[in-house]
């Protein structure tokens, strides 16, 4: 099994796949987007190349390349799709792997199959990012339980947006899950913003596995 690590939020629109564009950064990593809903505003894989500036081999194509943005089950409907969750597979790579899901953790990929339960077949550890706004220590306690319910690894949570400093330990506390970080409001993005970010908040040994 390839090493690196699922990137889920506590909701969409939170920012990871910017959160993901900085981590690819870090390990000079494969970034891989399993399914890509929407495209008219251009897609998740082509930000994250633009934000990191690393060549194309890093990137290899969605599974699913969808035109609605909408949950990946109704975009599918949409477009006369059917995916197939036992052929939708994690590129084999060298190094590590950047998997980016589409959403939170319980976002239909099917009528019958959730994106948590892709993520318990691929087995790797989650990286879950919260936002730090206001309903985030509901969302990422009951993210947390939802992951440990199906006994899915659990690397770390990665806080985005501005401090709020007692709902973060408030999330770490309860759930007793690692904090790896927090990566700030960036009014430029772009490789030496994303690596500054890193640099400055978060621990690159903290993403190293055997």
């Amino acid at each position: 099994m390839t090493a690196g690590f699922i990137v889920s939020g506590t909701d969409t629109e939170i920012g990871k796949t910017v959160f993901s564009a900085m981590l690819t950064l870090a390990l000079g990593a494969t970034y891989w987007k399993p399914v890509q809903a929407g495209l008219e505003e251009g897609t998740d894989r082509e930000t994250v190349q633009r934000l990191t500036g690393l060549p194309v081999a890093h990137f290899p194509e969605e599974g699913y390349r969808l035109n609605t943005p909408a949950s990946p089950h109704l975009s599918a409907e949409l477009d006369g799709v059917g995916i197939d969750v036992d052929a939708l597979q994690p590129p084999a790579v060298e190094g590590p792997l950047v998997i980016e899901g589409a959403g939170g953790l319980l976002v239909p990929l099917t009528r019958r199959f959730l994106t948590i339960d892709i993520f318990k077949r691929w087995d790797l550890p989650v990286i879950l990012c919260a936002r730090t706004a206001l309903g985030t220590i509901n969302h990422s306690l009951l993210s947390v339980e939802a992951l440990r319910a199906r006994e899915i690894e659990i690397h770390g949570i990665a806080f985005i947006g501005d401090e709020n400093a007692d709902s973060e330990r408030t999330i770490i506390e309860f759930s007793g899950v690692r904090r790896l970080g927090r990566l700030p409001r960036l009014e430029v993005l772009n490789s030496d913003t994303l690596a500054t970010a890193f640099a400055e908040n978060f621990d690159l040994k903290d993403f190293v596995t055997p």
